[in-house]
């Protein structure tokens, strides 16, 4: 079956240093574009990290040091990247969790403004484990009778997931093949950022959902303890909650001016 899409969607995978967004990062990117005349377009990039892939990683995805040592870093690819998968949609399997935010790191790190505001996101495994509770291999066996032979390969998997959204589609009634239905029935609770520190109310409004301030607004607490707002700046948070916060502290500044 084909998609049934209004914009191009690309599904993507990562093979990384660990799982730790604001820390790890990635050693292999795997990206299918799909257009909406049914269209494939894919590519796999090895990334060099920058820094030692832990042996008990390698042993996961069997990519080692040695095969990264003379490729480009993320940031000389970022340009190429980011120029494939800019008018899309993104999909993926636990994209929501760990790709679309360790990418968004990623991007971030390279001076690449990326955020999610104008592309929809369809995380595969949520779809799955809504309607059966597996893993990609176990949904690539039900969905599409096949092995998954080569999992952990970036190109492996994505190619899987892809193929394992068309059968869910063609298996369930339930699922329309529609983008935007798909990326809303696939998303979990809604965050401002990726990673979860800020989430929404019932008005929707960001509040801190970790912390002494949790359930607090957070506008109401930059304004009644400015020096909040350096702490988390500067503390072990990923790049981009960072930047929601000061979108958030610039929006609050903007909106007393008027």
């Amino acid at each position: 079956m084909q998609l049934n899409l209004t914009k191009p969607i690309c599904f993507f995978d990562l093979e990384t240093t660990g799982v730790n967004i604001s820390k790890d990062r990635i050693v292999e990117i795997a990206i299918l574009k799909v257009y909406p005349n049914g269209k494939e377009e894919s590519k796999t990039w090895l990334v060099n990290p920058e820094m030692p892939i832990p042996k008990e990683v390698t042993e996961i995805h069997g990519i080692s040091d040695v095969d990264v040592a003379d490729k480009p870093t993320f940031k000389e690819l970022a340009k190429e990247i980011y120029n494939l998968i800019k008018d899309s949609d993104l999909g993926g399997f636990n994209s929501n969790r760990f790709d679309i935010p360790l990418l968004a790191e990623e991007m971030l790190r390279a001076e690449i403004d990326f955020d999610m505001k104008s592309r929809l996101s369809v995380d595969v495994q949520t779809i799955f484990h809504k309607m059966e509770q597996r893993t990609l291999s176990a949904a690539y066996k039900f969905y599409c009778d096949k092995n998954l032979d080569g999992a952990h390969s970036a190109e492996a998997d994505t190619n899987a997931t892809f193929e394992v959204l068309k059968a869910q589609i063609a298996k369930y009634d339930a699922l329309e093949n529609d983008t935007k239905f798909l990326a809303e029935f696939s998303s979990r609770k809604k965050f401002a950022d990726f990673a979860g520190f800020i989430t929404y109310n019932k008005k929707g409004e960001e509040c801190f959902s970790f912390g002494k301030h949790k359930g607090k607004k957070v506008t109401e607490v930059l304004e009644k303890e400015p020096g909040y707002f350096g702490w988390l700046l500067n503390a072990d948070f990923p790049l981009y909650t960072k930047k929601v916060l000061t979108a958030i502290k610039l929006k609050s500044f903007n909106n007393k001016l008027d």
